[in-house]
């Protein structure tokens, strides 16, 4: 019996005169499949099954055309770097070309996952209420770098005091010499764990993991011996292949997702950041907000949301936590923007308030609280 062919239908955008669309998205078709003249080709399995097919053109009447190619789900080794590779691999480096979306056939949401815990497993994990009593969660940063670990775990604590619920490392912290992660794992970790047990709370803290795979696994190994359950990982920076290995040997750890070098290729960020994250295990993936330092739109963020969050096969929901200079004053804003599917980190202005970082922590996570009670 012969197996269905499946394919992906990758969408581009596509800068072009109308006269020439029709060969350019036959040429990005070829070039994302086969990459050699198709009249050389004299396989007809290869004709039939692998070469990519232009499945539509529309003119956006704006110099640029939506171009979906229908690519062949075997092409991919359903493995993530050649998921990517097949998707904007060569057409990346054309300056006419950016990849907007993605729609997956099941089989590869079978193959890849989706996050293993997810918003309710995130949920569970800080004990922010489900169902009616649903709230946002909250979360904050570690900075800045350059101080030792026994530094940032004094920050740690005063946050955990105040009952927020993930604290994580800024991504740049790593391995450096003024603060080594498996000094610092352990420093913060301890000092969550007595902020928890003197309030009750259940504050998590977030370790960054950096260096090459066989380095992150024994950051890994080094996080659980301190009851760490939870860490961040920049996919782009690590690479998409060891963020799913990461996410697949370690099912019981989540994994948070962050943005850095996401933005260095034409991938639109609701697939790439809200997408393609989750279906490689990301359980909260973080993101620029709107109007803080960083260019995102506010349909763009609430498409990555969408993304994150919304139906994609038999996946898990993924948290979306916008970010990027964020403040209290914005709380409502963004709760009234978001719903309660959310985790708000905001880092520089909790950290701003100095030796008053526990009482304006509380008052970030009383903000989020009380705005859940009035819904």
């Amino acid at each position: 019996m012969m197996r269905a062919v499946t394919r992906i239908a990758a969408s581009y955008r596509i800068r072009s005169d109308a006269r020439s669309i029709e060969e350019r998205a036959k040429a990005i078709a070829v070039e994302q499949s086969v990459e050699m003249p198709v009249a050389a080709i004299d396989d007809r399995k290869v004709l039939d099954e692998i070469v990519g097919r232009v499945e539509s053109i529309e003119d956006r009447r704006d110099g640029t055309f939506a171009v979906r190619i229908g690519l062949a789900t075997a092409t991919t080794g359903l493995e993530p770097g050649q998921l990517l590779n097949m998707l904007f691999g060569n057409s990346s480096i054309h300056d006419d070309v950016t990849l907007e979306d993605a729609e997956f056939p099941a089989e590869i949401a079978r193959a890849f996952g989706g996050p293993r815990h997810g918003l309710a497993g995130l949920r569970k994990r800080c004990g922010a209420p489900t169902g009616t009593n649903a709230r946002a969660m909250t979360c904050s940063a570690l900075k800045p770098q350059g101080l030792p670990a026994a530094s940032l775990a004094k920050l740690a604590g005063r946050m955990a005091e105040g009952g927020i619920d993930y604290i994580k490392d800024d991504h740049g912290l790593a391995d450096q010499a003024y603060s080594p992660f498996a000094e610092r794992a352990r420093h913060c970790g301890r000092a969550v764990r007595a902020a928890n047990k003197a309030t009750g709370g259940a504050t998590r803290y977030v370790p960054s993991l950096s260096g090459n795979l066989d380095q992150m696994r024994a950051q890994i190994r080094a996080t659980r011996d301190e009851g760490i359950d939870a860490l961040l990982i920049a996919p782009m920076v690590a690479g998409l292949a060891t963020f799913h290995a990461l996410v697949r040997e370690f099912p019981d750890m989540g994994f948070m997702a962050h943005p850095a070098m996401a933005g260095a290729s034409r991938i639109a960020p609701p697939l790439l950041i809200g997408k393609l994250f989750r279906l490689l295990g990301a359980d909260a993936t973080i993101f620029p907000n709107h109007g803080g330092r960083f260019g995102y739109s506010p349909a763009t963020c609430r498409a990555l949301a969408a993304a994150a969050l919304g139906s994609f096969g038999a996946l898990k929901p993924c948290v979306p936590v916008p970010a990027g200079g964020m403040t209290l004053e914005r709380v409502g804003e963004m709760l009234d923007f978001y719903g309660s599917d959310v985790m708000l980190l905001i880092g520089g202005g909790l950290l701003a308030a100095r030796e008053n970082l526990t009482r304006e922590t509380a008052a970030f996570v009383g903000q989020v609280t009380g705005f859940a009670r009035k819904q």
